[in-house]
């Protein structure tokens, strides 16, 4: 296993008094194949996510922030078992979703749901709005026609629409508007698990407080879990219970929220909260920013080493040849780099 696996393992015990996790992600991979040539040959592999670890606890929401293509989205899909994962382990609500398949996964949908972060690409352009937030009562209830029709009614003024837009189609309606859409189907089944991929990332700024709002006040009232995706730092901060930074398909850092944007240990969460902008001017205009120099390296060719090396502004020669250890800087306060040795 991964380093980073045991310690992460360890820290969602100690932050929350050794209650059983929901979610328990254990040397997490998912490499896609890269094949080449008139023959399709394997050429080699695209490593989204190279062996994470980590544990969401009941009620909380974990962020998971990075910059695009640091494999965050790949994570989420890879949790509802959207798809077949390269190695590792996860459980969600005791089960393990990992390796099983057909009817035995389908059984387990209804505790574990997603909200994408397109409304409009991820909804049905040809269903009315009531049927596609019936759709997985159809797939997984016995409801008859009208105790679809009231638990219809009942999630629309969960998530703040009027009933009679129930005959009305997607494109009759705001990205805001569909967006809840999304999550009124997400809610149907009663889930325990929602993976959030940015959801409010395609809405506009005066929608996005709104659907966060609308998703706190889900999570007291039904008691939900969310593993929350976003590049957003802002949100994450108001959001998070406890915050997971990727870069390059690995965890660099995992601490709760304050801690983290408090005093951040690694370099590239450093990097991530300079470029945050300050509401108070005054302090805005002394914030100093970090540049990275250089691009993101290719995951289907990381470096050696930290897969941070190529453009850490504090490299040393270990970096470049050793991959740092996953290690416990007290408080829940977990990192791996090698200028905290």
């Amino acid at each position: 296993m991964s380093p980073v696996g045991g310690m992460q393992k360890t820290e969602g015990r100690d932050m929350l008094d050794d209650s059983a996790p929901l979610v328990k992600v254990e040397n997490l991979k998912m490499h896609f194949p890269i094949y080449r040539g008139i023959l399709s040959r394997r050429a080699g592999e695209v490593k989204a996510v190279d062996g994470i670890s980590f544990e969401i606890m009941e009620g909380e929401t974990l962020g998971l922030v990075g910059e695009s293509g640091c494999g965050k989205s790949t994570v989420g899909r890879a949790l509802l078992r959207l798809y077949d994962i390269t190695e590792g382990s996860i459980e969600v609500n005791g089960h393990d979703v990992s390796t099983i398949e057909g009817e035995e996964l389908r059984k387990l949908r209804p505790e574990m749901q997603m909200i994408f972060q397109d409304p409009q690409a991820s909804l049905n352009p040809r269903m009315t709005v009531g049927s596609i937030i019936a759709e997985p009562l159809d797939e997984h209830t016995e409801l008859s026609k009208s105790g679809k029709r009231a638990k219809v009614g009942e999630l629309m003024d969960a998530v703040g629409l009027a009933r009679h837009f129930a005959d009305r189609y997607p494109h009759e309606f705001s990205g805001g508007q569909r967006q809840r859409i999304g999550i009124a189907r997400a809610l149907a089944l009663n889930p325990k698990f929602i993976v959030c991929d940015e959801p409010i990332a395609a809405l506009d700024v005066s929608i996005q407080a709104q659907v966060v709002n609308l998703l706190e006040d889900l999570q007291a009232q039904m008691g939900l879990t969310y593993l929350f995706i976003s590049h957003d730092l802002s949100m994450i901060r108001h959001l998070a219970t406890r915050v997971a930074v990727m870069y390059l398909g690995r965890i660099v850092e995992l601490a709760p929220r304050d801690a983290l944007y408090d005093a951040p240990l690694h370099p590239y969460t450093e990097a991530l909260l300079s470029a945050v902008p300050h509401p108070d001017p005054s302090q805005e205009a002394t914030r100093e920013r970090i540049i990275l120099k250089g691009d993101v390296p290719s995951p289907s060719n990381p470096p050696k080493g930290c897969n941070f090396c190529t453009r850490c502004p504090k490299v040393m020669d270990i970096c470049r040849s050793e991959e740092p250890k996953w290690r416990n800087f007290g408080d829940g306060h977990f990192a791996a780099c090698h200028l905290l040795d």
